[in-house]
């Protein structure tokens, strides 16, 4: 279901969908099975940050899930109200409690509440308690995890109005077509199925516009002072915008359909807490608005979370064994946040039940991996939204090769099945064979190809060179290989793009997978459960106050933490081969041994 807005991927998001489906998840198929518009944003940038992001039938992308989660083998599906959790002894998980006291037993728990614990909905200074409009909010839930010593805090988020497509001017709005060139999230091809696109517009505020919401700041939850939860930073309501960014004179208002066969167009940058009776006259300041109708009306909903520090790196809570939070809960905003999440907390609770080990994604692996280290190793207090600048390998986490990074763990992890295993395979062994033929084939300065690249990229071809050298030449893509008859039809144009990036950027790549193995001597120390950070007095009372609370699994987590800056990871390296060797000494019955100096102690680590 897509409560808010009826799409999938974008900057940074989309990353994450195609990490989903390489792990064996499903987002991916459905947003392909269910697009009605595609776009590849950033394509004028580098291959690091380009993002598909496709506008989805809101109401089929709901029946296609529904139906995969009905007919998934091995799954029952129970609709109950959870209100409390039942702990054993040893503070392990047991089963929950459901509101008219059912008690059903587990191994391992997900919460996965999106904004519905204690969730309230306002309109104005209308409010009602809801998760969002016309649904029941979750009560007792956050009562219960207090008990249990968990922290909780309240964040806020909101969902613009929807208008009638009929009743839009669309001659004076800008329209955004599809892409010709299709691409898509899923590495399956068994769901590339193309499919009709029809095009979303664009309009912007006027002075009008922002004049009404000026006179009216004080008729909004936030500015009235009634509403306290933090907003997103990276998807503000309209309120937000005009007062941050007073010098712009317009913001730009996407409206995209919501299906096929609905005329309700969601209104993107339109997120407002003002009065209904504001909300119609404020759409009509916008330009093809004029005489629109309202269907639904905007609301901002706040709600309870949890600070994700309270997690380990697997999504399982540091207090109660076989407990797991996903999703808005643990401070997120995003349907692919959520869905990144979800998947490795259900790939772990489903561990933890069977008695197996839990899985981690490092932060170098994934987007997945760096959404969880950003969650349990910083103290945010705003919704958080995955960008490409939070990761810094985004030239190896690119879109195109996720399949290439994750599709053996998967496979591992028992997610994917043979077809898409053999799929996989074949499409690497593609790749390999089309590298080893770029490099192995030359062609002499006077080929018709040769003669092409030299006009396109303005640089002479002086001799005998290889496909793959012509490629490495700026605004020379493989497309041209095609042209003239020395490209591979047996590759299609997504392992065509593949082939063309890794060559490309070669040097690039290479030189962050230098940095990345460097990075990572350090980055996966393993620091030692139940360590005292109080009585290391090298170690400032910040850090020594962080590293307690966030108590960070391994060296690379501790240095992300804020407050903790590199003097203090390098006190802790000290104390912990200062430990270590007093420990090893003591086991070889020779006494407390050599207290290392801080420079042998730095460099053992």
């Amino acid at each position: 279901w897509q409560p808010c807005n009826p799409a999938i991927g974008g900057a940074g998001k989309s990353q994450l969908v195609h990490e989903i489906d390489a792990l064996g998840g499903e987002m991916g198929k459905i947003a392909d099975r269910t697009y009605v518009q595609k776009r590849v944003l950033n394509r004028s940038k580098g291959p690091a940050v380009w993002s598909l992001r496709a506008q989805t039938d809101k109401h089929l992308y709901s029946r296609e899930m529904k139906e995969v989660l009905e007919n998934c083998p091995n799954l029952s599906l129970r609709e109950a109200m959870v209100v409390d959790l039942k702990i054993g002894a040893n503070d392990e998980i047991e089963g929950v409690v459901t509101h008219f006291g059912i008690v059903l037993r587990a191994k391992a728990v997900v919460i996965t509440t999106g904004t519905f614990m204690n969730g309230r909905i306002w309109v104005g200074k209308q409010s009602a308690p809801a998760g969002r409009a016309g649904e029941a909010p979750s009560v007792g839930l956050t009562e219960k995890l207090q008990g249990l010593g968990f922290e909780t805090e309240r964040l806020k988020t909101g969902t613009p109005p929807r208008v009638d497509r009929r009743t839009i001017d669309f001659s004076k709005l800008e329209e955004q077509k599809g892409d010709e060139d299709l691409k898509w999230f899923t590495y399956d091809k068994r769901h590339h199925q193309p499919r009709e696109q029809i095009s979303c517009f664009l309009t912007y505020t006027s002075k009008t516009t922002h004049q009404m919401i000026e006179d009216n700041l004080h008729e909004t939850p936030t500015y009235g002072g009634w509403v306290t939860g933090k907003g997103p930073r990276y998807c503000p309501s309209i309120e937000d915008k005009i007062v941050r960014f007073k010098d712009k004179e317009r913001h730009q208002i996407f409206l995209e359909p919501e299906g096929l066969t609905t005329p309700e167009i969601y209104v993107q940058g339109l997120s407002t807490g003002l009065p209904e009776k504001l909300q119609l006259p404020l759409l009509r300041t916008l330009p093809g608005l004029e005489k629109c109708r309202m269907l639904r009306h905007a609301y901002a909903v706040e709600y309870d979370y949890l600070p994700a520090h309270q997690c380990h790196s697997t999504l399982e809570t540091k207090k109660i064994s076989g407990l797991f939070l996903s999703g808005q809960i643990n401070g997120t905003t995003g349907y692919e946040e959520a869905g990144a999440q979800g998947i490795i907390a259900g790939i772990n609770a489903a561990r933890k039940a069977r008695g197996e080990s839990l899985v981690t994604l490092p932060r170098e692996s994934s987007y997945i991996g760096t959404l969880i280290d950003d969650l349990v190793t910083k103290d945010l207090r705003e919704p958080y939204r995955v960008l490409t600048s939070r990761s810094e390998h985004r030239l190896l986490l690119r879109s195109d090769n996720a399949d290439m990074r994750l599709t053996a763990i998967g496979r591992d992890l028992g997610l994917v099945d043979d077809e898409r295993w053999s799929m996989f395979e074949e499409k690497s062994e593609r790749i390999k064979a089309e590298n080893e033929r770029l490099q192995n084939t030359r062609i002499a300065p006077s080929d018709p190809l040769a003669v092409a690249v030299m006009e396109i990229s303005g640089h002479n071809v002086s001799q005998h060179v290889t496909l793959e050298h012509l490629l490495r030449r700026p605004k020379v893509t493989y497309d041209i290989l095609d042209a003239f008859d020395r490209g591979n039809e047996v590759l299609d144009n997504i392992e065509k793009e593949t082939v063309e990036i890794n060559i490309k950027y070669d040097g690039f790549i290479k030189r962050a997978e230098h940095q990345r193995r460097q990075m990572a001597s350090k980055e996966h120390k393993e620091i030692p459960e139940g360590i005292d950070y109080s009585s290391i007095n090298i170690i400032s009372m910040e850090a020594r106050e962080k590293l307690a609370k966030f108590q960070p699994r391994t060296i690379g987590q501790a240095a992300r933490i804020g407050g903790v800056n590199p003097s203090d990871i390098q006190a802790l390296l000290l104390h912990m081969e200062v430990s270590r060797r007093k420990a090893s000494s003591s086991e070889k019955g020779k006494g407390p041994g050599k207290v290392p100096n801080a420079k042998e102690a730095v460099q053992s680590a």
